[in-house]
């Protein structure tokens, strides 16, 4: 009789405990995937911003590493020359390239540090505008980077 009366004494403490551990379990399981979410969508948005800055970056590169580009017999009447509009430009992550001449600035540029008599100093602004190359992502990242260039020009003396 001692059995029987111990299992009717039983109150059930067991069902509770069970109860309260699959409780803490299921929170501590949707905390960790809400977490996992938003670190997903935190590095998806740090390669965007990635993309999108190396994206401008090669834009300025592009542009400086031809000499062509600084022709002023390109520019329009502004003094600009949209380097994105011509197709027989190289730009392999189509960023938006703009160049301005600066007619504002004259002369040599602070610090440089040698008579400026024998050199022509022409001042150019570089606006390069990339973009987040992937395709999946909703919220596109931008990048501007802006560069100032100086072309040294050297004028021709007169003949000895």
């Amino acid at each position: 009789m001692k059995v029987q009366k111990c299992f009717n004494n039983q109150s059930g403490a067991a069902l509770v405990i069970a109860l309260i551990m699959m409780i803490v379990l299921t929170l501590i399981g949707l905390a960790s995937t809400y977490t996992s979410i938003f670190e997903i969508k935190l590095s998806g948005n740090k390669r965007g911003t990635t993309d999108a800055f190396y994206a401008a970056d090669s834009g300025v590169q592009i542009v400086m590493a031809n000499i062509d580009n600084f022709d002023l017999s390109k520019y329009d009447v502004g003094n600009k020359y949209n380097y994105s509009e011509n197709t027989d430009n190289a730009n392999p992550t189509q960023a938006e390239i703009v160049i301005n001449q600066d007619t504002m600035n004259q002369g040599g540029p602070r610090g440089f540090g040698m008579g400026t008599q024998q050199v022509e100093f022409i001042h150019f602004l570089i606006e390069s505008k990339g973009h987040d190359q992937f395709e999946s992502s909703l919220i596109k990242s931008n990048c501007q980077i802006d560069q100032k260039v100086v072309r040294l020009i050297p004028i021709q003396q007169g003949g000895n």
